[in-house]
Formats: structure tokens, C-alpha cells, sequence
């Protein structure tokens, strides 16, 4: 029993780790005006094949991509580009308001 609830508030203690973000959907969608929808769209599902669509990816996903682009981890000069303008708030804003768009809709 006092495995189990090490385990429960231990995983509580993550989960609510992972929810206590400062990030603000409002500033990501403005960043995403400014910078990125000219390639990836608005909401992150750019018409072009040419540019990923982004809409809908995982928070972590999207924040992992854009530091190591920003670091030089991930090599794309024109990411690098528009990385290395970001703060890490932007980062978190952007990732935060991409990923709660909606991704591709197949058709069936």
C-alpha cells in the first residue's frame, strides 16, 4: 500500500509539473502571425508541401524542435533563422498554441 501511494503522488507531482506552464495561447498565436504563418499557416497546416505541418503536434514535440534549431542541434538555415530570434517563452508560447490547433483531417 505505501508503494502505491508513493507511486500516485509521485506521478500527481509529475503530471501537475507538466500543466504548470506560464505559457499563454494568446502571445503564441501573435508570434505565429508575426513569424511563422507565412510558412506553416495560421494554424500550423500550411498548404505547401513544401513546409511541415505543425497544427496539432505535441507541445514537447514542438518545443524540442524549435530549442535544437535555435541551439544549432537541428541544422535548416532558415529555421535557425527564425529560432534564433525566439525566446524560451516564445518558444513556449508557440508550442502551446500549435499544439492545441487541430492537425490533418484524412479523408476517408
Amino acid at each position: 500500500m505505501k508503494s502505491y501511494l508513493v507511486a500516485a503522488v509521485s506521478g500527481l507531482i509529475f503530471f501537475l509539473s507538466g500543466q504548470v506552464s506560464a505559457a499563454d495561447i494568446e502571445a503564441g498565436k501573435k508570434k505565429a502571425e508575426e513569424i511563422c504563418s507565412s510558412c506553416h499557416g495560421l494554424d500550423g497546416n500550411s498548404p505547401v508541401p513544401m513546409f511541415p505541418k505543425i497544427g496539432g503536434q505535441p507541445r514537447t514535440y514542438i518545443e524540442k524542435v524549435l530549442k535544437d534549431y535555435k541551439s544549432g542541434v537541428r541544422k535548416d538555415p532558415v529555421m535557425a533563422g527564425m529560432a534564433a530570434a525566439l525566446s524560451a517563452e516564445d518558444i513556449d508560447n508557440l508550442a502551446f498554441y500549435y499544439s492545441s490547433q487541430s492537425g490533418l483531417q484524412v479523408k476517408r
